[in-house]
């Protein structure tokens, strides 16, 4: 029996060839240089920083070079796949903007010209493309038992030899035609493997686009490409995709790159253009209990999961922000000079990627999403804060949004001007930072007036400073020149450098004073400007808060 007539007993309805389908899929017409690339996740249900960081990555470099940037849906591992998988994994990135010119928009739409792009409706198109290994003795039925596999992998153990299906444990490799034609006639169970010509013991060059010219011992295992429910392996369908839709760049996790001798093998076993390659580097972390760098993990760590920074209500943006100081070594000294700009100004090169595990540093994060948060309008942090608190927090979202113009005028303190202030790092702080500004949460006070503690001496204070000092008319500077005559008339030092050279001769300073008021209208012993915060509770606010001491 012939190849053709094998590969026609095994796929006999099968008739489309490798060329209909480039007819199908032709070259796309885009300029020199444009990166095509995908994000090409598992419908597990479960997007995490890292797909983020892949997929962002991977957008960017398209963008920038007015490529395409397409989502394909790797469902073959039908064990793994879960319901709305899909959804969860468009609508997930679709919250940090991360969006694509082809691929799925639901489970049963997609946009685009080169699909299918979910892996489970391109069964035939595999089969197409086994079916012409085959032809050509690339590719061949093996029927051993998943018990024969584990003797063979038994006794590689025992003699110490590597584990794998190749050379002489390769025990369908040799088999005739028309032996395997007996057997698939039998109606014997088997899968199809690809006959790999490597050889071990030589060496193969592959680049990958971060870390350069790599060396690695030829692939010479046979390695499954098409299982018993006739869909593909990853090393199998990825090579067909890429290939059809076009793909320039493949960006993937390092956990594939030991996988590059195979993959080069299989694109050159149909005489394909290899795609360049480029893998990043996972997320680390300090693990807490030994000291060490390891992984991030889905299963140890929180801030894994999106959701994390749902739930705490950390911009989208500022997570971008952050993967992109890991994407590229120079970015962040390039935003630090460039405030103005966005990530979309900057130009990422695979140069500039990290060959290592990045650091992820959650303080680092912090920082970013402070300063980020700080440069947004007071009306715009509102809408944000409004929209986070209506979904975790109906209780403050309420109090929160009874008077929009006095929530955003809490929010515009320090704000507006050459250094805003820094102390909300995500949605989820805002409560805490301002919550003594409302009347309703404004009980079961506990005050610490610090350097003056006598009660008396602090009801002196505050009901000599709202009957003679005070006027909600008051320019700051006005303000602060009453706060210094009040402590005149009191005993306090008005000015510090004075009461520094002479402590002994005053109560105390214009500081401690200022302090019994702040305490007394917030509880806190650091708070933004104080003027600031009085021109907004206003006379009546403030007498009923004096009251309370």
């Amino acid at each position: 029996m012939t190849n053709e007539e094998l590969a026609n007993l095994i796929f006999p309805n099968i008739t489309k060839e490798i060329e209909d389908y480039e007819k199908e899929y032709p070259k796309r017409d885009l300029k020199e240089g444009a990166i095509v690339t995908r994000y090409a996740p598992s419908p597990t249900g479960f997007i995490h920083i890292g797909a983020l960081l892949a997929s962002f990555t991977g957008k960017t470099f398209a963008k920038q070079t007015d490529g395409i940037f397409y989502l394909r849906i790797e469902d073959t591992d039908t064990k793994r796949t879960v319901d709305n998988g899909i959804t969860e994994i468009i609508n997930g990135l679709k919250e940090f903007e991360v969006t694509f010119d082809e691929g799925p928009i639901s489970e049963t739409e997609s946009n685009g010209n080169y699909g299918p792009y979910i892996q489970s409706e391109r069964k035939e198109i595999y089969q197409a493309f086994v079916k012409h290994l085959i032809k050509e003795g690339k590719a061949y039925p093996c029927f051993c038992s998943a018990e024969e596999i584990d003797l063979v992998r038994k006794e590689q153990e025992r003699s110490k030899a590597r584990i794998g299906y190749y050379g002489s444990y390769a025990k369908c490799r040799e088999m005739s035609n028309d032996e395997r034609a007996r057997r698939i006639k039998n109606g014997e169970s088997y899968i199809i493997r690809f006959r790999s010509n490597g050889d071990y013991n030589k060496k193969i060059i592959c680049h990958d686009e971060i870390r350069g010219d790599i060396a690695f011992p030829e692939n010479d295992l046979d390695i499954v490409i098409n299982k018993k429910d006739g869909l593909p392996t990853y090393h199998f369908a990825h090579i067909v995709d890429d290939y059809l839709m076009r793909t320039t760049h493949i960006i993937r996790a390092d956990e594939w790159i030991s996988s590059l001798p195979l993959h080069y093998q299989l694109f050159q076993a149909f005489n394909f253009k290899v795609p360049k390659y480029a893998h990043i580097s996972p997320l680390a972390k300090i693990d807490e209990e030994t000291g060490g760098v390891r992984k991030l993990s889905k299963r140890k760590d929180p801030e894994c999961a999106m959701s994390y920074y749902h739930k705490l209500g950390i911009p989208y943006e500022a997570v971008r922000l952050y993967l992109a100081t890991i994407t590229s070594s120079n970015f962040e000294e390039w935003y630090l000079h460039n405030p103005d700009k966005t990530i979309e100004d900057y130009k990422f090169e695979f140069k500039k990627m990290s060959k290592s595990a990045g650091l992820f540093d959650l303080e680092k994060l912090n920082n970013i999403c402070r300063n980020y948060i700080s440069r947004l309008k007071a009306d715009n942090l509102y809408n944000r804060t409004q929209t986070y608190l209506k979904q975790y927090d109906l209780d403050f979202y309420n109090i929160f949004t009874k008077d929009k113009d006095y929530s955003i005028s809490i929010l515009n303190i320090e704000r507006e001007q050459k250094k805003p202030r820094k102390d909300i790092s995500c949605y989820s702080d805002v409560k805490k930072e301002i919550w003594y500004m409302y009347d309703e949460l404004f009980t079961n006070l506990n005050y610490e007036f610090q350097n003056i503690n006598d009660k008396e001496e602090i009801k002196n204070i505050l009901n000599t400073y709202i009957t003679k000092y005070y006027d909600e008319n008051d320019d700051k500077d006005t303000w602060f020149n009453k706060m210094k005559s009040l402590c005149d008339k009191l005993g306090y030092a008005s000015d510090m450098k004075e009461y520094k050279l002479n402590p002994t001769s005053y109560k105390g300073s214009v500081a401690d004073v200022s302090m019994v008021i702040r305490v007394a209208l917030t509880t806190k012993t650091m708070t933004p400007d104080l003027y600031e915060i009085m021109k907004i509770l206003g006379r009546n606010r403030i007498v009923e808060r004096f009251n309370k001491i």
